[in-house]
């Protein structure tokens, strides 16, 4: 019964994990609900880019705030916290939709600066998530700690596909093509926040193995038959300070400019197929809300594949050290070569798709090289580092 019980119970950390990876992408999905911005807050492009940087801005600088708070408090209390952040994001940004007058006919600073607030929000409500559900998948997997992250994050990748598919097919107008976004905001609210609060009931409930049942785990003939005490683990290996490595203010340079690129496209996507024309070889005018929403739908796939392709090769040709509890240093597999090319590949094609858009890209029928390259850069470069 005990074992029944605790798989019974791990399968719910399991789904909740899931759940929680497929709804947190809600930021996004920023180019399917920026057209339906413009035209009822009647906000410029300057102020959609400005909204959608916020949603970025949430993410990155507070990771490590929000790291620090997962070591305190562990994934339950960051879902709770998840759920807070995206159920206010998401209703304060439907409310201001539904209290706009219909004959508005200029942007207002108010509604500029809370729609501002409410996406940064999102984002920070995004962190909480991701890292919560990476978290409780590695601690509830610990004998396979990269399959269960990996696994994580690709769902996590598929979460723009999954919101994005929901908003044509449920809440987009079969006529016009507009989207229903006061209904559509609403549910990703309570979609979210149920969802997350089912997260804050089980994700700290499965009880994983021991770090002992690790360490027994990964000795060899090598090991001492008495354990170290904790206070006397020791690595002959020096670690440097990431601060004074040269190498990883390189890789730091090398991430900015890879992902920041991506998050450029990603962002502005929207403003991208409106800068374009319809294809002229269509007979079929398609709106521009559709075409943004299909781009949505490319970039989700391209990252998620490229996750699930170039993580497990990465790990496989080009093995990360492990350290065992006596101090020696082992590669699993032979290191064949380095994981620089793992990074340096993916931004080169990203690289050959921007120019590939400033010399042959002529209409929206082309953006979907833009966005299978920002996928694949974007997903591969996440899974190396």
């Amino acid at each position: 019964m005990s074992l029944l019980f605790s798989r019974f119970r791990l399968t719910l950390v399991c789904i909740s994990i899931a759940a929680n990876s497929l709804v947190a992408g809600g930021v996004f999905v920023f180019p399917v609900l920026s057209p339906a911005f413009a035209h009822i807050l009647k906000l410029s492009q300057p102020q959609l880019t400005t909204v959608s940087l916020a949603g970025i801005t949430g993410q990155y600088p507070f990771s490590p705030i929000v790291g620090k708070i997962l070591d305190l408090y562990g994934p339950s209390r960051c879902s709770i916290i998840a759920a807070g952040l995206f159920f206010v994001a998401f209703v304060w940004s439907s409310s201001l939709l539904a209290m706009t007058p219909p004959d508005t006919s200029y942007p207002s600073p108010w509604s500029f600066r809370c729609l501002t607030v409410a996406f940064f929000m999102a984002g920070l409500g995004t962190v909480f998530s991701y890292f919560s559900s990476i978290f409780a998948a590695s601690k509830n997997f610990p004998l396979h700690p990269g399959a269960a992250a990996g696994t994580s994050m690709a769902l996590f990748g598929l979460s723009p596909l999954c919101l994005s598919v929901i908003a044509t097919n449920w809440f987009t107008e079969a006529v016009s093509g507009q989207l229903r976004i006061v209904s559509y905001l609403r549910f990703l609210a309570l979609l979210t926040t149920l969802t997350h609060l089912f997260g804050a009931f089980v994700l700290d409930s499965s009880k994983p193995s021991t770090a002992s049942s690790l360490e027994s785990a990964q000795a060899d003939e090598t090991t001492s038959l008495l354990p170290a005490l904790p206070d006397a683990v020791s690595f002959s290996r020096s670690h440097l300070n990431p601060i004074q490595d040269y190498y990883f203010w390189i890789l730091a340079f090398f991430t900015l400019c890879s992902i920041g690129a991506s998050e450029m496209v990603i962002s502005n996507m929207g403003t991208i197929v409106l800068s374009l024309t319809s294809d002229p070889l269509s007979a079929i005018n398609i709106p521009s809300d559709v075409v943004t929403a299909n781009q949505v739908k490319i970039l989700s796939i391209s990252n998620t594949l490229s996750r699930l392709v170039v993580g497990p090769l990465a790990d496989f040709v080009s093995p990360v050290a492990s350290y065992l509890p006596t101090g020696a240093t082992i590669y699993p597999r032979k290191h064949r070569i380095s994981r620089v090319v793992f990074l340096t590949l993916p931004t080169s094609l990203l690289c050959m798709v921007f120019l590939w858009m400033e010399i042959g890209a002529k209409s929206r029928r082309a953006v979907w090289v833009l966005s299978v390259g920002t996928g694949i850069n974007y997903g591969a470069v996440f899974a190396v580092l």
